[in-house]
This record gives C-alpha cells, sequence and structure tokens, in this order.
C-alpha cells in the first residue's frame, strides 16, 4: 500500500495504478491493485476500465491487469530517454561483444536504479533486471555509482535482497567511498546469489558533476574478472560521455 494519504485527483489516482501496473513483472489482479495503491475496488475498477479503454493498461483473459501498448509508446518518445538510449546503444554493443553478458544503461530513480536498456544473448547469464525494471540502489553496481557521486542516500531501512547486501550505514558508506576512489561501483552478489556486476558513471553537459546515467556489465560471480571487466566498462562510459559532451 501507499504511503500517505490518498490522492484525491482522478489522475493522481490514475497514476497509482499505473505506477502499480509497471512495478510488477506480472500482471496483477484488481485486488492486487486496490491492495497495492490502497484505492476502494470500485474506484480501481471503474479507473482500470478507463485505462483500458485508453490503451495505457490492457486486460489478460484471465481477467488480470498489465501496462499497455500506449502506456510503451509513450515512454519511448520522451526526448531525454530517447537520446540518451540511441547515444548509448553502440557502446553497450560493443561492451556485449566484448563479454558476453548482460550489459545495461541505468539512470537514477530516487531511491532505485531504473533500467533504460538491457543488452542480453543466449551466452550471458540469466539475471532478474528488465528493461524498464528497478531495483534498489545500495545493491546493485549502477546504483552505486548514482549514491557514491551525489545521489541522495536513502533515508529508510535499506532492504536484504541477499545474504551479501550491504544494509548497515557504514557498510555502505565505506563502500561509497571505495567507488569514488576507483571510478566504478561493485556489487558481489548483493541483488542476486550467484551473479555479481561492475559499473562506471556517465557524464553530459549541463547536468553538473552528478552523472546522468551509468553503464554496468553484470555476470556470473565465477566468469565475471571484474579488474578487467571494471577497465572495459569505464572506457566505454567515458566514450559514452564524450559522445554526449560533443
Amino acid at each position: 500500500m501507499t504511503d500517505g494519504p490518498l490522492p484525491k485527483s482522478v489522475l493522481a489516482r490514475g497514476a497509482l495504478l499505473l505506477h502499480a501496473c509497471g512495478g510488477s513483472d506480472t500482471a496483477l489482479s484488481l485486488a492486487e491493485l486496490a491492495l497495492r495503491t490502497g484505492l476502494p475496488k470500485p474506484t480501481a475498477h471503474r479507473l482500470l476500465g478507463e485505462l483500458v479503454r485508453l490503451g495505457f493498461v490492457e486486460r489478460t483473459p484471465e481477467g488480470a491487469y498489465r501496462v499497455g501498448l500506449a502506456l510503451f509508446v509513450l515512454g519511448q518518445s520522451a526526448p531525454s530517454v530517447r537520446e540518451l538510449r540511441d547515444a548509448a546503444l553502440p557502446f553497450l554493443g560493443d561492451l556485449h561483444e566484448a563479454t558476453h553478458e548482460n550489459v545495461h544503461l541505468a539512470v537514477p530513480d530516487g531511491a532505485d536504479t531504473l533500467f533504460l536498456e538491457k543488452v542480453t544473448g543466449r551466452r550471458a547469464t540469466p539475471i532478474v533486471s528488465r528493461t524498464g525494471g528497478r531495483l534498489p540502489a545500495h545493491c546493485t553496481a549502477t546504483g552505486k555509482v548514482f549514491l557514491a557521486l551525489g545521489a541522495r542516500p536513502p533515508r529508510r531501512a535499506l532492504p536484504r535482497l541477499t545474504p551479501r547486501t550491504l544494509v548497515l550505514p557504514g557498510q555502505l558508506a565505506r563502500d561509497l567511498a571505495l567507488t569514488r576512489a576507483r571510478g566504478y561501483g561493485v556489487n558481489r552478489e548483493e541483488a542476486e546469489i550467484g551473479v555479481s556486476a561492475v559499473a562506471a558513471p556517465v557524464y553530459a553537459l549541463g547536468h553538473g558533476s552528478r552523472p546522468v546515467a551509468a553503464i554496468s556489465v553484470t555476470g556470473g560471480t565465477r566468469r565475471l574478472d571484474m579488474d578487467r571487466v571494471g577497465a572495459r566498462v569505464c572506457a566505454a562510459a567515458r566514450a559514452l560521455t564524450r559522445a554526449l559532451s560533443g
């Protein structure tokens, strides 16, 4: 359920439902959406009907709800997102060719890291991330880059996704200091067991000293040579920074 009082406007309540649908990897029932948003079932049902009619939400044959194609098209048309993704794709492709692992382009989103793009293949380690998905910043390599280089640290209790997740403030602070010192962030099985990642910051003119994005390579812990991959990721991030600044 959402924190605080429910918004009064129809637009804000519809946005609650869209965020709930977009935040799930599976279609959600009316009851689940009402629980997640705090909306009364009749209100949620009425608003969902309108969102389905507009194409922002679609209803599955089983009667559950998920994000619709119209919302996807609308999101892809955002100029800042489109320009960043278009500029990054060649560098993401080169990293994937070099590592044969999962490559992400991510941006900060509050206490989370949001994946704008994911390049993967049959040889890559299967992982939970997806384009348009998010994970807590404190347990991801891209998120640590944002936290170390200017993003506001989370003030709430940090969720533990695996036994290796850093949840104590002192532990995380030391890790972020190390991230700043070496120039890239590392996640060692902190979001998924058996999966590690390396990420480096991307900058752009007009955005000050904070990174606008981060590039990461994510793969099996036993397969990922952190130093070698870290050097490749940093080189790709610097090249993308030059492309955005030029």
